[in-house]
């Protein structure tokens, strides 16, 4: 028996999430969304009425959402099992993609400035981000690290995070994620233990 199409809307969000991993802000128009979902032209101005800038801001929250997650169920097992559940998300991407696709809430905010989109989709990044961070102290946090150094911490994990995602994709090697994800997982099993 043949599944039944997601939601149109919700593929045109995923699709959209897709290509600002591949492509960027800049390089991805409305017609490339389409494309990309394989829906009528029509289609996307029926569920974004105010454009470009309203399905980038779901495609943004569409990411962060599946990160949380992420990080929601493998925070169970402690901030170290989290931190190696959001490395495996990210590291798995850029190899699958053969390095040509990143994090969609990076190409946002990197592209932001050259496409004049507006203010919506910079704030369902800084939104991403902040949410990513919570969840991540929250749990470090619970392994009595002080609030103050746990908040640091999480925003060293996703800061630096995003960065080897950038220097893998520029290189084209894996080498740099493996070597951060190695150190921030030292860093915080050490932050713990000493506690």
């Amino acid at each position: 028996m043949k599944k039944p199409d997601p939601d149109p809307r919700q593929r045109l969000v995923a699709a959209a999430a897709d290509l600002l991993r591949q492509r960027g802000l800049h390089a991805t128009s409305v017609r490339d969304l389409a494309k990309h979902a394989n829906a009528p032209l029509g289609s996307t101005y029926h569920y974004f009425p105010e454009g470009k800038p309203q399905w980038v801001s779901e495609a943004v929250q569409y990411t962060a959402n599946a990160v949380i997650r992420l990080l929601e169920r493998e925070l169970t097992g402690g901030p170290q099992q989290a931190m190696q559940g959001f490395f495996a998300i990210w590291r798995d991407a850029l190899i699958a993609s053969d390095f040509r696709a990143g994090c969609p809430v990076v190409a946002v905010v990197a592209d932001e400035a050259s496409t004049g989109i507006g203010s919506k989709p910079m704030a369902a990044a800084a939104q991403a981000f902040t949410d990513w961070e919570a969840l991540l102290e929250k749990s470090l946090t619970t392994r009595d690290v002080p609030a103050q150094q746990a908040q640091h911490l999480a925003t060293l994990i996703i800061a630096a995070v995003e960065g080897a995602i950038l220097i893998c994709r520029a290189k084209r090697d894996i080498t740099p994620f493996d070597q951060v994800a190695a150190q921030l997982t030292q860093l915080v099993t050490a932050t713990i233990a000493s506690r």
